[in-house]
């Protein structure tokens, strides 16, 4: 069926309509509405319904039993109320085809919810939707979504969403500052931090193996920033550590005794481990033998953990 352009005044019914070898509604406006409830339509391998900038004044229905086997394709479409496709069937005959082709697209709500998981890729990138509600059971495996802009999300849960925002064969960073944008608008600045997380950990596939080394170093010490305890823990760590080695090894005094202070393990640990010299033991005291090199490494360590700390909490060397 060939209508592009096609005007309709009032709402356009096909329910139960059954429609072979594709169906052509580029740049048609339904001012009613457009209802195809129960409505099959055949063209796998191709394009079931090819829709791209239709404008539908108030509800588009492509639901209670509509199904497309083809590429359902409503690019750069313009919806005024809800699009639904609630207990719809998608299906492109093709797992390298787009089952839905979504993108550019303008909606007041999309209700995604078919009967059964979507089979081919669905894109919505750069689209723009109040709310999209949707659940994990019907996501396909690949799933664009660079570009989206939501105001509510609804089904799903925080570890489903990141599933959500990672199923883009490429990394894309507004996914993920998109869904970290919810979560903060609703309160759970908890879940906004561990989506920032999570994104700065897909991006480290995508580095250079210095850039993934300090990438990874920044993960475990401050966690980006964003776990600035972390660092804290690390340091904790070596500084008991530290001193249980020099308690049991005691380096030698550099000066003559009485010029030098009372030794101490837990301050020596902690001077070698702060990056300046605080206390004075790091200088009257030198360690022999396998504790030298536990010495060497808790002052390289004190850097390290100095460096990510600064790095981290400020946010310089983190990615927008």
């Amino acid at each position: 069926m060939f209508a592009g352009g096609l005007v309709v005044d009032v709402g356009c019914f096909a329910r139960g309509a059954v429609l072979t070898g594709g169906v052509r509604l580029t740049g048609a406006r339904m001012n009613g509405g457009l209802f195809m409830e129960g409505a099959k339509l055949v063209n796998p391998g191709r394009i079931a319904l090819d829709a791209q900038s239709m404008v539908v004044e108030d509800t588009a229905e492509f639901s209670q039993g509509f199904s497309a086997f083809g590429t359902v394709r409503i690019r750069n479409a313009r919806f005024t109320g809800i699009v639904s496709f609630s207990r719809a069937f998608l299906d492109s005959g093709d797992p390298a085809r787009m089952a839905l082709h979504a993108s550019h697209m303008t909606a007041d709500e999309l209700l995604l919810w078919p009967e059964e998981r979507i089979k081919g890729r669905v894109s919505l990138s750069y689209s723009r939707v109040s709310l999209v509600m949707d659940h994990p059971d019907i996501w396909p495996d690949e799933l664009y979504l660079n570009g989206l802009v939501y105001e509510t999300l609804r089904g799903g849960e925080f570890k489903d969403r990141l599933s959500w925002v990672s199923r883009d064969p490429e990394f894309h960073l507004q996914p993920f500052e998109q869904l970290a944008t919810w979560y903060h608008s609703v309160g759970h600045d908890d879940l906004a931090r561990k989506v920032q997380l999570a994104k700065l950990r897909a991006r480290r596939r995508s580095l250079n193996p210095v850039g993934k080394g300090w990438n990874t170093l920044l993960d475990w010490t401050v966690g980006y920033g964003y776990r600035p305890w972390l660092a804290f823990a690390w340091f904790g760590v070596l500084l008991v550590a530290g001193t249980v080695v020099f308690s049991l090894d005691r380096p030698t005094p550099i000066k003559q005794p009485a010029e030098v202070p009372r030794f101490h393990a837990l301050v020596y640990s902690l001077d070698l481990l702060i990056p300046i010299d605080t206390f004075g033991q790091q200088q009257a005291f030198d360690p022999s033998g396998w504790s030298r090199w536990v010495a060497y490494g808790l002052v390289a360590a004190g850097w390290v953990l100095a460096t990510a700390l600064i790095a981290g909490v400020t946010r310089v060397l983190r990615p927008n």
